[in-house]
């Protein structure tokens, strides 16, 4: 039986895989993902390189549940940005920096670590970083998207 799989879908207009699990497809039925089972691969190209990310639950381009997973090195940085959707993210581990606003600053945001919570509305600005390499889970109602306020700072501008 094939465990994991390859998706593709489109943010903001470009392509994206992410692999995920097979119980990432199992809506109709409970899914188990043990710890040392999650699957990382590469972030998507819409943010910075360095980060991994991991699919749990759902498919990042259809409608839907979606718990995501993103690990993060030491002095990563997601400049501001917002999603069309409610956003949930939970410190799994390390220290999460997150602040809201237009630009990022560090002296503008909070520590979140372990079992800090933070919940983002559809369309708030908010930047993060870390100072030591940093794992969040992310709950949200797919599609995922990802819109930066100054779009230099989208990293696919770069390509």
């Amino acid at each position: 039986m094939k465990t994991n799989r390859f998706v593709v879908f489109a943010l903001s207009g470009l392509m994206f895989g992410v692999a995920i699990t097979a119980a990432a497809f199992a809506q109709s039925a409970h899914a188990v993902v043990p710890a040392d089972k999650v699957q990382w691969g590469p972030a998507p190209a819409i943010l910075p390189a360095g980060a991994q990310l991991a699919v749990l639950e759902g498919n990042p381009g259809e409608k839907g549940t979606l718990v995501l997973r993103l690990k993060m090195p030491a002095n990563y940085k997601i400049p501001a940005h917002w999603h069309s959707m409610d956003e949930r993210v939970t410190v799994l581990s390390g220290t999460f920096n997150i602040g809201m606003g237009d630009k990022l600053s560090p002296h503008g945001s909070q520590a979140l670590t372990p079992g800090g919570f933070v919940s983002l509305p559809a369309k708030m600005r908010h930047f993060a970083w870390t100072s030591v390499p940093t794992i969040v889970q992310i709950d949200l109602n797919g599609p995922f998207d990802l819109f930066y306020v100054d779009p230099k700072d989208n990293p696919q501008q770069a390509k």
